[in-house]
């Protein structure tokens, strides 16, 4: 299988936007137009793994991870900032820097492993710690991920710490009243470094 039917089928199974294999009424042609729409959506983190090939050119072809600053390395153009992009974005920023040594580069760009996405859930739940992103996934769920809530937990003063544009937003979560049908929009759906904390 090529990189890029491997990096199509990892979206495929891991970001679950996309129909399940076999499902009646898609045809390949749209289940491969999906998958692309989400590699060019796909918004890079640090630890991700990148795959980078230029056409003809060996020694530009490589595979690369984004450090913690959300940086990477690339011979003729040095360093450049992936973390924060889209796929899409730093693919034509790599073509247009490498065009300047390569003329009309023909780049692949793809997510070879996804290690940014991940959610922290903390305090009196019974399997604290991370977990990975694995589909579009609420509070209840990533709760529910975490073994529950333990008997000792003020469950009601559950909170979500989302950091967005340098600023640390905080949602309540009751988890009595969403249990039973009500306040739903505390219900948020995570995302990427999002901290729940059950006091």
């Amino acid at each position: 299988m090529s990189n890029n039917g491997t990096a199509v089928l990892f979206f495929f199974m891991v970001l679950s936007s996309l129909p399940v294999w076999g499902e009646s009424g898609k045809s390949s042609a749209q289940s491969m137009a999906a998958a692309e729409e989400i590699l060019t959506t796909y918004v890079i983190g640090p630890g991700d793994v990148l795959g980078i090939e230029v056409w003809k050119d060996p020694a530009l072809t490589r595979t690369v991870v984004v450090l913690p600053d959300g940086r990477i390395s690339m011979p003729l153009i040095g360093e450049l900032v992936g973390g924060g992009k889209t796929v899409a974005q730093l693919k034509k920023e790599i073509e247009d820097k490498i065009s300047r040594y390569v003329p009309e580069p023909v780049l692949t760009l793809e997510v070879k492993q996804s290690n940014s996405l991940f959610i922290y859930v903390l305090g009196r739940v019974n399997n604290p710690g991370r977990s990975l992103l694995t589909a579009n996934i609420t509070v209840l769920q990533a709760l529910a991920m975490a073994g529950g809530v333990n008997p000792f937990a003020r469950k009601d003063k559950t909170k979500v710490f989302r950091r967005e544009g340098g600023i640390t937003k905080i949602y309540p979560f009751t988890y009595s009243e969403v249990t039973e049908g009500k306040r739903l929009e505390e219900n948020i759906e995570l995302k990427r470094g999002d901290v729940i904390f059950v006091p």
